[in-house]
């Protein structure tokens, strides 16, 4: 397998990665296995995670697929047998699972566009089990995991990296509880820099800004292809004029975790959005 281009090594390392059966996360798992690490496949998807194993082995790297439930408890801690089982304590954790639901999404950026817009869900109708789903899942999904498999790493140099947004620091229209839950991961992983800063557990974050993949490409691009008006105004709004591609994440997530070139950096978000989150619009 192909080496990285920081040459982090991970050889020997236990990388558990939630939500990896994703495309974002089942491609950082692709590149931890192939730094060398021994990678853990979760996902709730039992079958998208495979898949990612599939590939990670075919090129010659070490990962097992588990169906996990970030959500659950007794769940993550089954699952954390079977981990220490196969590979041993994690060194390494990647809390990716997280996501929106369209009962937690407003149809209009602005209240005064109700009136032109026929049954439109305004804030007033967000569904209020939509919007605690949304935080769950992007909050309690990242802080059960880490009670789960922090234990493992405390006194080893372990590395734990959360998975923000750029709407973390300035929130998108028309969806306020997943820019909500972003913020919060932010928050959380200075928190738990803090708590763990003499533990020997560094914790660290991402914050992507767009990038195109199969969850947003509907609302990104027409069906003939054009992009729509709200892919005009990202744009518009990103100092370098493009989507992200997801390679380009993949250098901060092997800087964070490398114990050599990061060892004195805990409590960090990079921002990872082509200067959108730098921009003011003028």
């Amino acid at each position: 397998m192909e080496k990285n281009v920081l040459n982090t090594d991970l050889t020997g390392k236990v990388c558990v990665i939630t939500g990896a059966g994703g495309a974002i996360c089942g491609m950082f798992a692709e590149k931890l296995a192939a730094a060398g690490g021994k990678v853990a496949v979760l996902d709730l998807n039992e079958e998208a995670a495979r898949k990612v194993v599939d590939k990670i082995t075919a090129e010659g790297g070490t990962a097992k697929a588990y169906k996990a439930n970030v959500l659950d408890r007794a769940n993550l801690d089954q699952v954390h047998e079977q981990v220490l089982a196969d590979f041993g304590p994690c060194d390494v954790l990647i809390n990716g699972a997280g996501g929106n639901n369209p009962r937690a999404t407003t149809d209009n950026e602005f209240h005064f566009e109700a009136k032109d817009m026929e049954n439109c869900k305004t804030f007033f109708d967000l569904d209020k089990d939509g919007v605690e789903f949304v935080f769950a899942l992007n909050w309690l999904g990242t802080l059960l995991p880490t009670q789960v498999f922090a234990p493992d790493m405390i006194d080893r140099n372990g590395n734990i990296l959360n998975i923000a947004s750029m709407n973390a620091y300035t929130p998108l229209t028309k969806i306020p509880a997943y820019s909500g839950a972003k913020a919060a991961i932010v928050n959380f992983t200075q928190w738990l820099a803090t708590y763990f800063a003499k533990s020997g557990i560094r914790v660290n974050a991402i914050a992507p800004g767009f990038f195109v993949g199969n969850q947003n490409r509907g609302l990104l691009f027409n069906e003939d292809g054009t992009p729509t008006a709200r892919t005009e105004k990202i744009l518009a709004g990103t100092p370098m004029g493009r989507f992200g591609e997801l390679e380009e994440l993949v250098g901060a997530v092997l800087f964070l975790i490398n114990n050599d070139a990061a060892g004195f950096i805990t409590g960090v978000c990079i921002p990872i959005d082509g200067g959108y989150s730098a921009y003011s619009g003028v």
